[in-house]
């Protein structure tokens, strides 16, 4: 292929992505016309939080261009459309992970129609791992900073600069007054809410005590598998980020037991209340 041809090859790849992107964004706004103030992404055990919206149209994975289906038991796999707060938002109602077998780019493509919709935050949820004995399981964790240790990148692949730079910097992924605000309400509301540092590994599996010792290392607070694909490719679109987990078990090495689904589960389901009232704050209040 000649150089000239390479170039047409790109700009064709990525000009064919944006058309997808807006398409779905086009069968989202037929059945809802308000411009979101937030995009929400619910993670694992995290679906309560939709009871909270007040849902004017509800919009099922299968019918938008370009969306995998989510593969996850707990994941409900539709979208929201509603007000949450008094504040026009869309929620994703189950999310997409790399050990689903999907490409980051797949992964992260709704956070791309989520953007075209006109949502200028996005709050993201999930379900983790706590690597600090003094972290209790149930706890929030606001997340003030992430290590990717994917081993991908949803960036990765030629840039259409109308999407973002291709150099978006990261110094700082999660908005800074939007985690002061997010620290207030939790004051507020008397809500105990820790801040760290979230590492995403690739799973499904969980971690050896040796991967947790390595983890907590390199500086990593809580571990999980998800939430940083969306988080880049947020920033690279220009978004505000917040980021929120529930630390669902107690990953310490020297005390390590084995980890049950169904009660990480029902940690986070415990600990939901909390995480809504704290979004829904932070909603009221953007």
């Amino acid at each position: 292929m000649t150089d000239l041809a390479a170039v047409a090859a790109v700009e064709e790849r990525s000009a064919h992505r944006l058309e997808i992107v807006h398409e779905a964004a086009e069968v989202v706004r037929a059945r809802w016309s308000e411009t979101p103030m937030a995009a929400i992404i619910l993670g694992t055990g995290l679906g309560g939080l939709a009871r909270e919206i007040a849902v004017a149209a509800t919009v099922e994975y299968a019918d938008i261009p370009g969306f995998p289906l989510s593969t996850v038991e707990s994941h409900a796999g539709r979208l929201l459309c509603g007000t949450l707060g008094g504040k026009p938002v869309v929620a994703m109602q189950g999310r997409f992970h790399r050990y689903e077998g999907y490409s980051l780019q797949q992964v992260t493509f709704p956070v791309r129609v989520l953007r075209a919709l006109g949502a200028e935050t996005l709050i993201v949820s999930n379900a983790c791992g706590g690597m600090r004995e003094e972290w209790a399981p149930g706890d929030l964790m606001l997340i003030a900073d992430h290590i990717n240790l994917l081993g991908d990148n949803p960036l990765v692949g030629p840039n259409d600069d109308r999407l973002g730079p291709r150099f978006p910097d990261m110094s700082a992924p999660y908005d800074a007054e939007l985690r002061a605000l997010a620290r207030d309400v939790a004051a507020a509301q008397g809500t105990v809410l820790r801040e760290g540092v979230y590492v995403a590994v690739t799973g499904p599996n969980l971690e050896t005590r040796a991967e947790y010792r390595m983890l907590r290392g390199i500086g990593a607070d809580v571990v999980g598998m998800s939430t940083v694909p969306e988080v880049i490719v947020a920033v690279h679109g220009g978004m505000r980020v917040l980021g929120v987990s529930i630390i669902t078990d107690q990953c310490i090495p020297e005390t390590l037991v084995p980890a049950e689904l169904a009660t990480i589960i029902a940690t986070a389901a415990r600990a939901e209340p909390r995480l809504t009232a704290l979004v829904r704050g932070v909603m009221e209040r953007l």
